[in-house]
């Protein structure tokens, strides 16, 4: 087997892995879940302003962990450099049991969510094991792209890389036609303006088992409280930018590509967002009813099983817009699972060689490729989608992946101090304000999670901790 991995993505291909990464299914669903957690416009688009903002903060101070370490692994060697074996090992197993995996496993759902669609029997039953758990032909589907994209990984990252970039452009085509399209025709209706009306005032509504709705007024605490747990959402949306340093051994010029790479698509991704989000209010109204007819009647709030795509290209095209929509999201949540399924399994590769994974990952293929590692990958983020919980994935994953970012930034300060004589090709913009800025505001998100989320975020941060009597096990077995 081939040890070296072949230098073969250019600037392009790495700006098209950072945005391909990132735009999946969350932003044509997640809107949805944030406004019937405030109700409120001018919050929401603060919300998506801020998880930008800060993505593009860890952007900018990630290239310089980046482009001091430009080999396979990313932010797994990064964590080791500054804190040492145990904390990246902690890293490592998070991200495969649940934070790459989880994020893989809940696209997949969205891929097979979007696909029910066309085909509405992927919501039956296939098997029922209890009142609790139950298999769906969905799953089986999500299962299968998971299998199918694993498959073409392995023969070579060529092939991950063309289709990289053919499905990154088609959704951001997609995208461009909803935010343009989309703008012109709401702009028009007025209904933005309206949506705009009360801007400032929050409500959480509530659906009650009898599908009667409850309101609760948001202002002070509770606000702050309602705004730090519903953008998990936005940036679970925004989330698998670093995934371009996990196969940063397969980088041309990696010292200047990966930094660049994540500065563009971070900031290309928050402004198509920032523009999606603005065409959904200007096509759809922000209040409607579970039990509503149309698009219209169920409004942004109660979009059909929450696929506000297709709500907001119905309102462009008619109920033939469901379907368009419907296609190019399946698309962009196929590109986007690609892209994950493409990096993931570098890390696991760099785990393997310091003897804290499965030992045969550690191999590349006869297409070098660590193709152990991919199907390991491929097996456990399938496992995941028999949950079928898109949300609960989305919290733990999330909730866990801000967790390392915060220890991942906060390296850079660590690494000055132990390595000031070290090459740093890139050096983090505004330091140290940029980065003690991102530090202080997800912190900040992440108290306010285990406050007002604490079950869904208890159970990210417990993910986390069970890694530590697994490393001294693994540690122990590798002496």
């Amino acid at each position: 087997m081939s040890e070296n991995f072949k230098r073969s993505l250019g600037l392009v291909d790495a700006t098209s892995l950072v945005a391909g990464s990132m735009i999946g299914s969350g932003i044509f669903i997640v809107t949805s879940i944030m406004m019937r957690d405030i109700g409120s416009a001018g919050w929401l688009i603060v919300l998506w302003l801020l998880t930008g903002l800060i993505t593009v903060f860890a952007a900018l101070s990630y290239g310089e962990l980046a482009g001091m370490m430009p080999g396979a692994g990313g932010q797994y060697v990064y964590i080791q450099r500054a804190y040492g074996k145990m904390a990246s090992f902690l890293y490592g197993w998070t991200v495969f049991a649940v934070i790459q995996t989880g994020v893989i496993a809940a696209v997949a759902v969205a891929f097979a969510k979007y696909a029910g669609v066309f085909f509405p029997g992927l919501n039956n039953v296939l098997w029922e094991v209890s009142s609790t758990f139950k298999i769906t032909f969905g799953q089986v589907i999500a299962i299968g792209s998971i299998i199918v994209l694993t498959k073409l990984n392995a023969g070579g990252v060529e092939n991950g890389k063309w289709l990289q970039v053919i499905f990154t452009g088609a959704k951001v085509i997609a995208l461009f036609s909803l935010i343009v399209l989309g703008l012109a025709i709401g702009v028009n209706s007025g209904r933005l303006a309206e949506n705009f009306q009360d801007m400032w005032v929050a409500k959480k509504t509530i659906i009650n088992d009898d599908k009667s709705i409850t309101t609760v007024a948001l202002t002070g605490f509770a606000l702050l409280g309602a705004l730090g747990a519903t953008i998990i959402n936005s940036l679970f949306s925004s989330d698998a930018w670093n995934n371009v340093t996990f196969i940063a051994g397969e980088i041309k010029n990696p010292q200047k590509n990966i930094p660049r790479s994540l500065f563009l698509g971070t900031l290309i991704v928050t402004i198509i967002y920032i523009l999606a989000n603005l065409a959904y209010l200007a096509l759809l109204p922000i209040h409607g009813g579970p039990d509503g007819k149309n698009a219209v009647d169920q409004g942004i709030m109660f979009a059909f099983d929450d696929r506000l795509g297709s709500s907001a290209a119905s309102m462009i095209i008619g109920n033939a817009g469901v379907f368009v929509m419907a296609g190019l999201i399946m698309i962009s949540t196929f590109g986007c699972n690609n892209g994950l399924i493409l990096a993931g399994s570098r890390l696991f590769y760099a785990m393997s060689k310091d003897g804290l994974f499965f030992k045969k990952a550690s191999n590349l293929n006869k297409n070098s490729v660590p193709g152990i590692a991919l199907w390991i990958q491929c097996i456990w983020a399938s496992i995941l989608c028999l949950s079928g919980k898109y949300g609960d994935l989305l919290v733990y994953s999330t909730f866990a992946s801000l967790l390392f970012y915060i220890l991942t930034i906060g390296g850079i300060f660590v690494l000055r101090k132990k390595e000031p004589e070290a090459d740093r090709p890139y050096k983090a913009f505004g330091y140290p304000y940029i980065p003690v800025l991102y530090i202080l505001l997800t912190l900040a998100i992440c108290i306010d999670l285990l406050i007002y989320d604490s079950k869904n975020a208890g159970m990210g941060l417990l993910i986390v901790l069970l890694g530590i009597p697994i490393y001294f096990f693994a540690n122990r077995k590798s002496e």
